[in-house]
């Protein structure tokens, strides 16, 4: 697993907001809306995410949703195509979690405009820094959303 970190410009999103229309880029109007701290049901997100991680088992994502600093949605016609989830240290530091986007999204750009999206809110929440860790296949991914490989540690809890 590789640790990188982030402070880099993000594309405006709206705060709140799930009209999809109002939220579309003007430049590609067909591109997914990208809102931050959306409502977001359980249902939904673990529909996204049985498409997009084989083997997710159903959770409740509630506790996760309580403890984030901000999280960013990413809908097309209504439909939760994208996530990414920001959770925070109270202070400087702001951690990416679980980008993920739907396999029929994929490399069009899409997670790379979650990831600094939440860059970008993060940093009007106050954070300094951004951190992500990743798997090695991912490197070339998040060094196009902004981050730069650092030395960092991991230790397997259970």
């Amino acid at each position: 697993m590789t640790s990188s970190s982030l402070a880099g410009d993000a594309d405006p999103v709206r705060q709140g907001s799930l009209d999809a229309d109002a939220d579309a880029d003007p430049v590609r109007p067909d591109a997914p809306a990208l809102v931050i701290d959306a409502d977001l049901p359980a249902a939904e997100l673990n529909e996204l995410f049985r498409a997009s991680w084989p083997g997710h088992q159903d959770t409740d994502f509630g506790p996760v949703l309580a403890r984030r600093l901000l999280h960013v949605t990413a809908r097309r016609g209504g439909r939760l195509v994208g996530y990414v989830n920001v959770v925070g240290d109270g202070g400087a530091h702001a951690f990416v979690l679980d980008t993920t986007v739907h396999p029929d999204e994929r490399r069009q750009g899409l997670g790379v405009a979650l990831v600094r999206a939440a860059a970008g809110a993060a940093r009007e929440r106050g954070a300094h820094w951004l951190h992500v860790d990743f798997e090695p296949h991912l490197a070339r991914f998040y060094e196009e959303c902004g981050f730069r490989p650092t030395a960092a540690g991991l230790m397997a809890l259970g």
